[in-house]
């Protein structure tokens, strides 16, 4: 089991998080903890009611440049976007900006993208939220071509590219990781790196994102297998969930955390990314250093059985 741990550069509103000194100290407590990678959002214009007063709304920095400077600041952290909405931006900017991070860092770039959820957002940035499936397709389509080197040629239903070259062309390109639990989504993350869903209880506003339960899980990812075989896709995947419990600096998580991580790696999950308690910046290091101890030590020593 690897981990992405969640770097709260996002966190606008305590004015703890967002400095040099501030990335600098993070990126140096997860490479000291034994984190594989930090995670970190996309949201450009997020609906303000979500923000506010959804259990789940949080501020974000632009992904891209956010982890530009964790890049900087880091030898072998993996830099985890979790996930780039790829309809709100033309796929060649997309493409652009990840095999820059991907070049500049030596190859540490891991792109989580989705087809989005937030109406609003999408009215804000002037892109049909009801053809967003479409756009999401066409986008991946863009980013195989652009990365693959040489002329490319494509007409899509929102652009003509006729006789362009994108450069940089990565070698490797960064994996993709597609997110969502619906049937589509299922179909594009199996023609890609990973899957890359969440755990919640189902809603009308989630219920083609969210794994219902373990079992539900099992089922998923005995589709996507099946799927891949049926294409003849036998390269590397990973599923990458999200955690049902977040780290703390507090006694008593790390039990259920690695009672968590077996449970999840006896499913297929390759990766699991958590979201660290952080009213504080200290809080967010003693959480990392914690979960580093008492997590990420047994699983390692675990693999070395």
């Amino acid at each position: 089991m690897k981990f992405s741990l969640h770097i709260p550069v996002g966190d606008v509103t305590s004015g703890q998080f967002q400095s040099m000194a501030a990335i600098d100290e993070m990126a140096r407590a997860l490479e000291a903890a034994g984190v594989d990678a930090c995670w970190v959002s996309d949201h450009p214009a997020p609906d303000a009611q979500w923000l506010h007063g959804a259990s789940t709304g949080h501020d974000t920095l632009d992904p891209f440049a956010a982890l530009a400077f964790v890049a900087a600041r880091s030898t072998t952290l993996l830099l985890h976007a979790n996930v780039v909405v790829l309809p709100y931006r033309n796929p060649f900017i997309t493409a652009k900006a990840a095999a820059t991070l991907q070049v500049v860092s030596g190859g540490r770039f891991i792109l989580g993208v989705g087809v989005g959820y937030q109406e609003a957002e999408f009215a804000a940035l002037g892109v049909d939220f009801h053809r967003r499936g479409q756009l999401t397709d066409e986008a991946l389509a863009t980013l195989r071509a652009a990365w693959a080197g040489g002329r490319v040629d494509i007409t899509s239903s929102t652009f003509v590219a006729a006789n362009v070259e994108p450069r940089p062309a990565p070698d490797p390109p960064p994996p993709v990781w597609v997110g969502g639990a619906s049937d589509r989504a299922l179909h594009r993350a199996a023609a890609w790196d990973g899957w890359s869903p969440f755990f919640a209880s189902v809603t009308s506003s989630n219920k083609n994102f969210a794994v219902r339960d373990v079992s539900h899980l099992r089922e998923q990812i005995g589709r996507l297998t099946e799927m891949r075989a049926a294409a003849r896709r036998s390269g590397p995947f990973d599923v990458c969930l999200s955690a049902r419990i977040r780290p703390t600096a507090e006694d008593g998580s790390s039990e259920k955390l690695n009672a968590e991580v077996a449970e999840l790696e006896a499913c297929g999950v390759t990766w699991m990314f958590l979201d660290p308690v952080h009213p504080s910046r200290a809080a967010w290091l003693e959480a990392v250093h914690r979960f580093g101890e008492e997590v990420i030590g047994p699983a390692r020593a675990g693999d070395r059985q």
